[in-house]
């Protein structure tokens, strides 16, 4: 199948299952006039790359997982090297969570200062709201 049939079975656009040959993650042939050929089994590929992305891998993570991918969600067999980078992922994304939780916490905090204090004590700012309005 070509390309823009591979896009309408499976919901990614051309540029992404473009992207996706790229980065090693999806096989094509080529034909004799030069387009992509994609097989069957570029459907069930597609489907497992875009639920991998979709729970935050990267697609580096992603090529080094999708030799142990079964099925379309997909399941992963849990080789030792594959739970490794998977908890190496997560731990990475409960970093990121918690920097994002200690930065919405000190804005919280710097809204509730802002809305406790009078207005008075602030100097005037100008018409974008954001410097002080020159004295």
């Amino acid at each position: 199948m070509r390309i823009g049939e591979l896009s309408r079975r499976t919901g990614a656009n051309t540029h992404q299952l473009r992207y996706y040959e790229a980065q090693g993650l999806l096989e094509a042939d080529r034909g004799v006039n030069g387009y992509r050929e994609y097989d069957e089994k570029a459907v069930l590929r597609v489907n497992q790359i875009r639920h991998l992305l979709n729970a935050g891998l990267s697609s580096e993570d992603i090529a080094y997982l999708l030799p142990c991918a079964v099925g379309e969600t997909p399941e992963l067999l849990g080789c030792p090297e594959l739970l490794a980078a998977m908890r190496s992922r997560l731990q990475r994304l409960d970093d990121q969570m918690e920097r994002l939780a200690q930065s919405r916490n000190a804005l919280a905090g710097y809204i509730d200062a802002a809305g406790r204090m009078s207005n008075e004590s602030y100097p005037p700012f100008d018409d974008a709201g954001l410097a002080p309005a020159p004295s």
